[in-house]
């Protein structure tokens, strides 16, 4: 049985309807949407609505991480352009982006497909998009021809303050509550240093130390995600688990594959 993976989409359907040929499971990790893309910042949600010039700025003190000079020129651009109108309208704008690119991927998206949000997503809004064949898993499992899948969606609280975060406490609990698997997919990576450390951006993301106990209390065959775009290492072992990233979707229009 063939298990195809993407994660990382960031609005790009290019092959994306092409990532489940030759599977018999398809499925998704996360980060549908793109608020701002640090490679080629005049794209993304947030590009849009503040324009290519805000967002190489509002790029650069991020990289920097001057996370609150970053917050403030964007409140500042946007008093700028609207006079004054309020964080509501703000948000509104970013989101009305947001549903275009997920009018254009959830149609791209191949069916049937096993979903769960990343970090950048906005899982409220998803339903309006789903087709027949999606299926979101998000703190549960699934079994496919006797495989069982388990999925936890999201990021955990983080400087960038992303859309879809939690704390660790109530990550933990939605690990916790998953039960054995064969396959753990999750957006985050597993809280190991060679995994989170992003070699270009010379950082460590937030990985799960929730996740690192799943896979040491169950070991399942693999645990696979994505978030990370440029790890310093792609996969690890844990025990008798492999623990791989399954790539950046949107530079590698490509999925992950594996026989199970």
């Amino acid at each position: 049985m063939r298990l195809n993976v993407v994660s990382d989409v960031h609005a790009a359907v290019e092959s994306l309807s092409r990532a489940a040929e030759g599977a018999d499971i398809f499925a998704c990790v996360g980060d549908l949407a793109l608020y701002l893309d640090y490679d080629d910042p005049g794209t993304g949600a947030f590009a849009e609505v503040f324009g290519e010039s805000t967002a190489r700025e509002y790029v650069a003190l991020r990289t920097r991480k001057r996370f609150d000079e970053a917050r403030m020129l964007a409140a500042r651009r946007w008093e700028e352009m609207t006079g004054g109108a309020g964080r509501e309208e703000r948000t509104a704008s970013i989101l009305d982006v947001v549903e275009r690119q997920y009018r254009d991927v959830f149609a791209a998206l191949p069916t049937p497909a096993l979903l769960t949000p990343g970090n950048v997503d906005v899982p409220a809004i998803w339903p309006r998009f789903l087709r027949p064949g999606h299926q979101v898993l998000d703190g549960s499992v699934a079994e496919v021809g006797g495989v069982r899948l388990a999925m936890v969606g999201g990021g955990l609280r983080s400087a960038y303050r992303t859309p879809n975060e939690e704390d660790e406490q109530s990550h933990a609990a939605r690990v916790a509550a998953l039960g054995p698997s064969d396959v753990l997919l999750s957006h985050i990576p597993p809280a190991v240093p060679e995994l989170t450390y992003d070699v270009v951006a010379r950082r460590h993301e937030v990985g799960s130390k929730a996740l690192v106990e799943y896979i040491r209390q169950y070991q399942p065959r693999f645990a696979l995600f994505g978030h990370v775009h440029q790890p310093l290492a792609a996969r690890t072992r844990i025990g008798r688990t492999e623990c791989v990233n399954v790539g950046h979707f949107r530079a590698t229009r490509r999925p992950w594959s594996v026989e199970l």
